[in-house]
């Protein structure tokens, strides 16, 4: 055994090396991206690794190598499972052959996503197993055997961390990486595989016949477990679990919760043998519905009550306040924090040097009163500059700004998506709104790479997961293969030529496409592009604020009203060409 100190994805990822997995994709989304980045770049273990255009088709690939028989890993966040979800519910009727392990990692609070969502609910509609980690150790120990509860039951099982598991650092026990590989080989079984109805009807039989070796087969893995100690009681899963644990009084009783479906009969003894009890979880009340079923005469406290809020991330005051509420605990440990008054606010920016600032402000000057339909990315961000005016989820742009072309909306509609946003989900709207003859704008924000998520590359890339080089896509030719009359590619920091793209766009009917091709501004540093800096003459500034407007964080405002440029700067040259008053120049040389 080697003690480590590692974020939670890591000791995830380390785990995936111990339980021997053969077969490794997803598609990033925080707090999830780390696993399958660890795993792409190790060179213990010679394993398969993808990035997949989107998690339907990263579900469908591992489901493929379960069939085979080896032990496949999917990773992906809460809503991408929204997007997998119609092979994820047929899987638990075909089952697998090898173990095959998803991982879900929710968002409590949103701090990265569009949605709050709880994942336990998919896991409970179809039917398999579900782990709930309360620890970064226990995230690591639920890997391995999640792969033998798999095998076992031949089932997929659930892996059900939260960005708090995600993303926390601890010190991890860890085992030996695997040695041990396996080769795919597909057996032929139609009934198995084929879920037509009348294999399927047989099929959802044989699911519903294994629900009670599922609950057995949990509870004998000892995540789930409690300890009495007085007549009233806590009841906690998930990371919850470890907030109890610092603060419980030593004379109530404690039950934690790691795994799904529970054992009824269990849960019940330890209900009724106290007289109130308070259940404690993230997001949705799947634990406490369950309390609620099986209690007989004990008082439930928890979020049906109000005393657990339904919304948002738990914390040890959180947590503190629901039993002084609940009566399980006298006074607050945790009074509530005083922000310092005069701290600024300080809201999520688009990077200095952005290519997609200058595209917003491109689209500002040329549709001004236009509706601006967006998506999931660092673009999203356009909403500080007036650019964003419905974010639904992946892809969603495109047909949200064919949907209002159709509803009898009179002002231009353009649309804004990324270039791994458009390969995920948006190819197949944009082939829709041709189809269907709707008179809008689609901007493609091609910044070569998968940015907001940590920069992990796609097809437009060029590179694989593993760095292997591959063959680029061409966003023109989809877009043209799609049915599209007027495409056109441009630089974003040629504003002249980026202006007279959107002009000419405006001029005409139907779908139209730019593509605003420009590398991500880290990426290009990274791989050390370098531009000259930018300066303001301070004698020909006018302190007009056209260059402030723009809103790049490397102009500031000096305390005589003029403007300068800090060393933010990465010199893409748009605010020089914004300047009425031609101040600004590389280096300051005019």
């Amino acid at each position: 055994m080697v003690r480590s100190y590692l974020l939670g994805n890591e000791a995830i990822a380390h785990a995936c090396l111990e339980a021997e997995i053969d077969f490794a994709d997803g598609y990033p989304g925080t707090p999830s991206s780390e696993v399958i980045d660890v795993l792409r770049s190790q060179k213990e273990r010679d394993i398969y690794v993808e990035w997949s255009v989107n998690e339907k088709v990263a579900f469908e690939n591992a489901l493929a190598g379960a069939w085979c028989g080896v032990r496949a890993f999917c990773t992906m966040k809460h809503v991408g499972l929204n997007v997998a979800a119609d092979p994820f519910m047929t899987a638990a009727y075909t089952g697998v052959t090898g173990g095959f392990v998803i991982m879900c990692a929710d968002d409590p609070f949103a701090h990265s996503s569009q949605n709050e969502q709880d994942s336990r609910r998919y896991a409970a509609f179809a039917r398999i197993p579900c782990l709930d980690p309360s620890t970064v150790q226990e995230a690591h120990d639920m890997i391995i055997d999640a792969y033998a509860i798999s095998e076992d039951l031949g089932l997929p099982v659930l892996f059900r961390p939260t960005t708090r598991i995600c993303h926390s650092k601890s010190d991890v026990e860890l085992g030996d990486i695997g040695t041990g590989h396996r080769t795919g080989e597909f057996t032929k079984n139609p009934q198995q595989y084929v879920v037509i109805p009348a294999h399927t009807r047989v099929l959802h039989k044989n699911l519903n016949k294994k629900q009670d070796q599922i609950r057995k087969r949990l509870f004998d893995t000892g995540y789930n477990q409690c300890t009495v100690r007085g007549r009233t009681g806590v009841i906690a899963s998930g990371i919850a679990a470890s907030y109890v644990r610092e603060i419980i009084p030593e004379a109530v009783s404690f039950m934690k919760i790691g795994a799904y479906p529970l054992d009824e009969h269990w849960l019940k003894e330890f209900v009724d043998s106290h007289s109130r009890v308070l259940v404690v979880e993230e997001l949705a009340p799947v634990v406490e519905e369950v309390v609620r079923q099986v209690a007989c005469g004990t008082e439930v406290c928890g979020k049906m009550d109000g005393c657990v809020p339904y919304e948002g991330e738990l914390s040890p005051a959180g947590v503190a306040a629901a039993m002084v509420k609940s009566g399980l605990m006298a006074g607050d440990p945790f009074p509530a924090p005083a922000p310092h008054p005069d701290v600024p606010v300080r809201p999520p920016i688009l990077c200095a040097g952005c290519p997609h600032r200058a595209v917003f402000h491109a689209m500002k000057r040329v549709f001004r009163d236009a509706v601006f339909p967006s998506d999931i990315g660092c673009y999203t961000l356009g909403l500080q500059l007036g650019t964003v005016d419905t974010t639904i989820c992946m892809g969603a742009s495109i047909t949200v700004a064919s949907g209002i072309c159709h509803s009898g909306e009179t002002r231009d509609v353009v649309c804004t998506i990324g270039d791994s946003t458009f390969l995920h989900t948006g190819m197949q709207g944009l082939l829709n709104a041709v189809y269907n003859d709707a008179n809008m704008t689609v901007v493609i924000l091609d910044n070569r790479i998968t940015a907001m998520t940590g920069h992990q590359p796609n097809p437009n890339t060029g590179l694989t997961a593993t760095g292997r080089v591959s063959t680029p896509i061409s966003l023109d030719a989809i877009c043209r293969a799609c049915g599209v009359g007027y495409v056109e590619t441009v630089d974003p920091y040629d504003l002249p030529a980026l202006l007279e793209a959107l002009r000419e766009a405006k001029k005409r009917s139907g779908v139209k496409v730019i593509i605003a091709k420009q590398p991500c501004v880290i990426m290009a540093r990274r791989a050390g592009l370098k531009r000259p800096g930018y300066a303001i003459d301070a004698d020909a500034c006018t302190a007009c604020g056209a260059c402030t407007k723009f809103g790049c964080p490397a102009i500031e405002v000096a305390d005589d009203e003029k403007a300068v440029i800090t060393d933010l700067c990465s010199g893409c040259g748009v605010c020089a060409q914004i300047c009425p008053a031609g101040a600004i120049s590389v280096e300051g040389r005019r």
